[in-house]
C-alpha cells in the first residue's frame, strides 16, 4: 500500500511496472501521432478548433501547441519538444520520436530484468559518445550558398518543395541584411507582413519596410520617389490639458485670440516640418514623408498636404526602430532642433490598397538593416502555414550563422551514431552496455520514419545505408525520391548543429527521468473533494 493512500484514500496511484507502462505508452502514443509528419515527404494534420476553425500543418511545434493533450506524461514530452523549438527553432517532431523510441527500446531490456537506473546510466554514456560523433561530423560552412542549403533543408519539411525553394533566398537575404558584425542577430528586425492576395509563390522580400496603414488625407500623393523620411514621435493634434482648466473671456474677440493661441501651439510644430521640407527639397521633385507614432489632426493634415508632404499617423511602435534602420536618420521626440541630419532616405514610397486595407511600402533604401518578408496567399490557411515556415527558416539560418558549422542531414547523423555506439558498447563494462545498445537502436527511428513517409520499405533502406556506410568514411543518408543510399553533403542537405546537439541532450534527460519513475500519484487537492 502506497503511503499516500493512508493520508488520502482517494489518491490514484500507479506503481513499479504499471507506472513504467503508463509513461512508455504515453510516449509511444505521442510518437505514433507525429511519426508520419517527419521529413519533406511527411503528411499533413488537420486541426479543428472548438469554433470550427481549421488549421492544416505538419509543423510539430504547431501541432503540439494546438493539440489538447490530457495525459500528464504526454503533456510533459510535448512541453519538452516545444521548448526545443523555442531554443533552436526546429527539431520538435524528432524530439518526440526519439524520446518515444528510447523508452520503447528500454522496455525490451527492462522486461528481461534490467534495472531502469542501469538503463539510464547506459543512455548517459551513449549520449556523451553521440555528441563526440556529432562534433566529428560538423563542418565549417557559412557562405551564402551553404546558408541557402540549410534553409532549404529546413523549409522543405514544412511546406511543398517548390514554395520552399522560392522562400529560401528571401529568408537568407533577410538574415544577411540585418546581420551586424560582432553583434547577435536580432530576428525582430525582420518584419513579417501578410496580404491575402495572389498566390503563395508571390511571397517576396522587400528591402525596406511595409506598414499596414496609409496616409489619412485624400489629397496626399499615393506614390513618391527619391523621398526624405522623417520618423517622429510628436503629437500634431490638439490635446486637452491634463488638469482641469477653462477659458475666461469678456468678448468674442478675446475668445478668438485664445482659440488661435491654443491652435498655434500645434501649427508651429507643423510649420517646423514644412520649413525643413522646403530647406531640403527646394524646387526639386524630391518627396517628403512624415511617419508619426502619435496622432495628426485634420488641420495639420491639410497644411502638410498643401505642401506635398505625405503624413502617416499612429505608426506602430515596433516599426519606429525598423524604419530608422531601413532608411537611416533618427527618430525624433521633439521638433525643436530639427535638421536635415535627422532625415532618412528611400528611393520609393507608395501606397497599395487591397479592399478596405491600405499598405505603405518604403523601398529602394540605400543600406537597409531592417527588411520585410511580405507573405502572400489566396487564403488564411496558406498564409498561416507560410508564416510558421518562414519563422523556422529564419531561425535555421540564424543558427547556422552563429554556430559557424552544420552537420549532414537525410538521416546520416543517426546512422553514424548507430555504428559508432555499436563499436563503443564493447568498451562499456557491465549491464550499462544494454542501455548503450538501446540508445543506438533508438537512433534509427529517424531514417526509418523518413523512409516510411516517402513510401519505401524501412528495413530495406536501413540495410542499404548501413552497407554503404561501412564501405566509405563519410556520412551516408537516404535519398527519399529513390530509396537508395546517397551522400547528403554532395546534395547540399545540411542540418543545424545546435538543433542536433539539443536533441541528444534533451531526449536523453527526459527519457532517463521517465524510466526511473516507479510511482505515479494523482493526489492533488482536487482529489480530496467529495
Amino acid at each position: 500500500m502506497a503511503a499516500v493512500k493512508k493520508l488520502n484514500p482517494k489518491a490514484e496511484v500507479a506503481r513499479a511496472a504499471q507506472a513504467l507502462d503508463l509513461n512508455i505508452s504515453a510516449a509511444m502514443g505521442l510518437q505514433d501521432v507525429l511519426r508520419t509528419n517527419l521529413g519533406p515527404k511527411g503528411t499533413m494534420k488537420m486541426l479543428v478548433g472548438g469554433a470550427g476553425d481549421i488549421k492544416i500543418t505538419k509543423d510539430g511545434n504547431v501541432l503540439l501547441h494546438e493539440m489538447q493533450i490530457q495525459h500528464p506524461t504526454a503533456s510533459l514530452i510535448a512541453r519538452v519538444a516545444t521548448a526545443q523549438d523555442d531554443i533552436t527553432g526546429d527539431g520538435t517532431t524528432s524530439n518526440v520520436l526519439i524520446i518515444g523510441e528510447l523508452l520503447k527500446q528500454a522496455k525490451v531490456y527492462i522486461g528481461d530484468g534490467l534495472h531502469p537506473r542501469i538503463a539510464a546510466e547506459g543512455f548517459d554514456l551513449a549520449k556523451k559518445k553521440a555528441i563526440q560523433v556529432l562534433d566529428s561530423m560538423a563542418q565549417k560552412k557559412c557562405s551564402r550558398d551553404d546558408l541557402i542549403n540549410v534553409a532549404r533543408t529546413s523549409l522543405r519539411t514544412k511546406v511543398k518543395s517548390s514554395l520552399a525553394d522560392h522562400l529560401t533566398e528571401c529568408i537568407v537575404d533577410a538574415v544577411l541584411a540585418i546581420q551586424k558584425e560582432g553583434e547577435p542577430i536580432d530576428l525582430h528586425m525582420v518584419e513579417i507582413m501578410t496580404m491575402e492576395h495572389k498566390t503563395d509563390m508571390d511571397t517576396q522580400l522587400i528591402k525596406g519596410i511595409v506598414m499596414d496603414h496609409g496616409a489619412r488625407h485624400p489629397d496626399m500623393k499615393k506614390k513618391v520617389t527619391d523621398a526624405f523620411i522623417l520618423t517622429c514621435n510628436v503629437s500634431l493634434e490638439y490635446e486637452k490639458s491634463e488638469v482641469n482648466s477653462g477659458f475666461f473671456y469678456k468678448s468674442a474677440d478675446q475668445r478668438e485670440k485664445l482659440v488661435k493661441a491654443e491652435r498655434a501651439f500645434c501649427d508651429d510644430k507643423v510649420q517646423q516640418i514644412i520649413d525643413l521640407k522646403r530647406e531640403v527639397c527646394g524646387q526639386t521633385d524630391k518627396g517628403f514623408v512624415v511617419i508619426n507614432q502619435k496622432g495628426v489632426d485634420p488641420n495639420s493634415l491639410d497644411a502638410l498636404a498643401r505642401e506635398g508632404i505625405v503624413a502617416l499617423r499612429r505608426a506602430k511602435r515596433r516599426n519606429m526602430e525598423r524604419i530608422v534602420l531601413a532608411c537611416g536618420g533618427t527618430a525624433v521626440n521633439s521638433l525643436d532642433d530639427l535638421s536635415p541630419k535627422h532625415l532618412g532616405h528611400a528611393g520609393l514610397f507608395y501606397e497599395h490598397v487591397l479592399g478596405d486595407d491600405k499598405y505603405s511600402f518604403l523601398e529602394e533604401c540605400d543600406n537597409p538593416q531592417s527588411v520585410t518578408i511580405l507573405i502572400k496567399g489566396p487564403n488564411k490557411h496558406t498564409i498561416t502555414q507560410i508564416k510558421d515556415a518562414v519563422r523556422d527558416g529564419l531561425r535555421a539560418v540564424k543558427n547556422a550563422v552563429e554556430d559557424q558549422q552544420v552537420v549532414p542531414g537525410a538521416g546520416s547523423m543517426e546512422i553514424a551514431i548507430y555504428q559508432a555506439l555499436n563499436e563503443y558498447k564493447n568498451e562499456v563494462r557491465g549491464k550499462a552496455r544494454l542501455g548503450v545498445e538501446a540508445f543506438a537502436t533508438a537512433m534509427l527511428i529517424i531514417p526509418k520514419c523518413l523512409a516510411q513517409n516517402a513510401g519505401h520499405d524501412a528495413q530495406d533502406c536501413l540495410v542499404k545505408m548501413l552497407q554503404e556506410y561501412k564501405g566509405v568514411d563519410r556520412p551516408v543518408g537516404l535519398d527519399l525520391s529513390t530509396g537508395e543510399a546517397f551522400y547528403p553533403a554532395e546534395a547540399g542537405i545540411w542540418d543545424n548543429y545546435c538543433v542536433k546537439k539539443q536533441l541528444l541532450n534533451s531526449c536523453t534527460v527526459i527519457s532517463s527521468n521517465l524510466l526511473i519513475v516507479d510511482e505515479v500519484m494523482r493526489a492533488g487537492m482536487s482529489s480530496l473533494k467529495g
